[in-house]
This record gives C-alpha cells, sequence and structure tokens, in this order.
C-alpha cells in the first residue's frame, strides 16, 4: 500500500530528493518562523564584519590616553601612536605601511571564525548549510569539512593559544585605564568599566571554548587521579554550557569599546571620570 513516503525515483537525485529520502513535496513541515534565528545571525554578523572591517582599515582614532582600542593592540609596526607604557611593540620595524590592526586582528577574528559556535552560525546564516533544524538545505550534496577550504577548521584549536595571549595583552590594557590622560594612576572614567567589562567577557568567551575544555580535562583517563583538573573542567564545563551568549557578548562589548576609544580620540567627547 502506497504511503507517499516511498523513496523518490527520480534517476540521479541527490541531497534532499535523494532516493534514500523520504518522499515528502514540501521541503520542510515546520510553521513557525524558523527562518527568524538565521536571519538575525546573518545580520548581527554582517554587520560587525563590516564595523571591523572600516575600523580596521581607517588607522585613525584607536589611542586616547589612557585607552586603547582593542582592535589595534598590541600595536606591532612603528606607524602606532606612542601609548605611554602601552602595548607598543613594534616587532614590523618601519616597513609595514598598512594599518597595524591587520597585523593582529587576524588571530582574535581566526580564533572566531573557527569557533564552533560560530561555524553553526555562519553555516547556517550565510550558507544555509542547513538553514535550520529539520529544514533540508539547498545544496545537493554534502561534504563537511573533509575539503579545503573547511578543512582548515581544524586549526581552531591552535588559534585558541593566540586568543589566549591577546586576552593577556588586553588584561594588560585593562589595568592602564585605571590613570588618567596624563598616565597618573589612581583614576576611573567611564572607559574603565566599558573596558572591564569587555575583558571579562572576552576571557570568559576564551575559557569557555570546546578546545579549552578538552586541553583541560579530555585526555583524561581517570578523574579520581587528577582532582584539580577535574574541577577546572567542571568549571569549563559549566561556562561551555553559555558559550553562545558569551559568543555574542563578547562580540558586542570589544566592538563597544573600540567605539567607544573612537569618540573620544575623534574628539566626540570627553571621557566622564568617577574619581
Amino acid at each position: 500500500m502506497a504511503t507517499g513516503t516511498e523513496p523518490s525515483s527520480q534517476a540521479g537525485a541527490t541531497g534532499v530528493h535523494a532516493a534514500s529520502r523520504a518522499a515528502i513535496p514540501a521541503r520542510h513541515l515546520r510553521t513557525d518562523r524558523w527562518w527568524l534565528a538565521p536571519a538575525c545571525t546573518a545580520a548581527g554578523l554582517l554587520a560587525f564584519i563590516v564595523y571591523s572591517t572600516w575600523r580596521a582599515f581607517a588607522n585613525a582614532d584607536y589611542y586616547a590616553a589612557p585607552y586603547v582600542s582593542p582592535f589595534y593592540s598590541p600595536c606591532l609596526a612603528e606607524n602606532c601612536h606612542t601609548m605611554r607604557g602601552g602595548p607598543n611593540w613594534e616587532i614590523f620595524g618601519s616597513w609595514w605601511g598598512l594599518s597595524p590592526a591587520l597585523l593582529i586582528l587576524i588571530f582574535p577574528l581566526g580564533f572566531r571564525l573557527t569557533c564552533y559556535y560560530y561555524r553553526k552560525a555562519y553555516y547556517r546564516g550565510f550558507w544555509a548549510s542547513p538553514p535550520a533544524c529539520a529544514v533540508a538545505e539547498p545544496h545537493k550534496k554534502y561534504t563537511g569539512e573533509t575539503r579545503f577550504p573547511l578543512i582548515l577548521q581544524n586549526i581552531h584549536r591552535y588559534f585558541f593559544y593566540f586568543a589566549v595571549l591577546v586576552a593577556g595583552v588586553l588584561t594588560y590594557d585593562t589595568a592602564l585605564t585605571f590613570r588618567d590622560e596624563h598616565y597618573a594612576w589612581g583614576h576611573m572614567g567611564l572607559g574603565t568599566l566599558i573596558f572591564l567589562v569587555n575583558i571579562v567577557l572576552i576571557w570568559t568567551y576564551t575559557l569557555s571554548c570546546h578546545s579549552c575544555r578538552h586541553i583541560i580535562g579530555g585526555r583524561l583517563r581517570h578523574f579520581s587521579k587528577h582532582p584539580v583538573r577535574y574541577r577546572m573542567w567542571g568549571w569549563v564545563g559549566k561556562l561551555n554550557e553559555q558559550h553562545m551568549l558569551l559568543a555574542w557578548s563578547s562580540l558586542i562589548s570589544v566592538a563597544a569599546a573600540d567605539f567607544y576609544v573612537f569618540l573620544l580620540a575623534s574628539g566626540a567627547f570627553a571621557d566622564p571620570r568617577f574619581f
């Protein structure tokens, strides 16, 4: 007896219409607004891409003592603003003529680009692979991350180490925000508060990474023999449960910190001081 779900007999059919799939005429049976989540994800990521690209190539308005934009820290070329006590490491010398942000952003952006959550986000948001749960993707075949360029996603674990180093530098930058514009210590402005929120979110996002969780306890055979690492693994696991929230929160906070420095450096207003 025919049920209406017999395999399709289309010769050479692939993807959702392959012979091994149920012959359902509709592409999906969902009645909710399944498209809303991937659409919002794509819009949010696109907005950050446009903003960060503009700021990275601007090569201006990224330092207003004592604040330095996280997009430009550490500064690795001679064409950086001189930051007293700041992260001026002139490793690339005078031959680098482009924006110094391009030398450092590759590491935090590479970490996020290969992040497990962000992969799902832009796979669904931009490539519709798949667009949502129980919604067939429009592609004829699926090869996963086994071919170039997606096989490069496997270097995520190495980007994690660079992300930790960058977070360490940003922590140092945050400590420097307890100075005033004359570099005197013992002061706090609105920018200090923004930088504190940003560095907390940066660290919690970085440490909630799946690679971090694996490094701490993923290869242990007996947790009972490693109580300290087991406890740390549990803490990272708790953070990992909030990985998506931390990914978005830290993305917004790092853009907000950069934009705040831009406003100060461009003379839009002066940094309000608490003490």
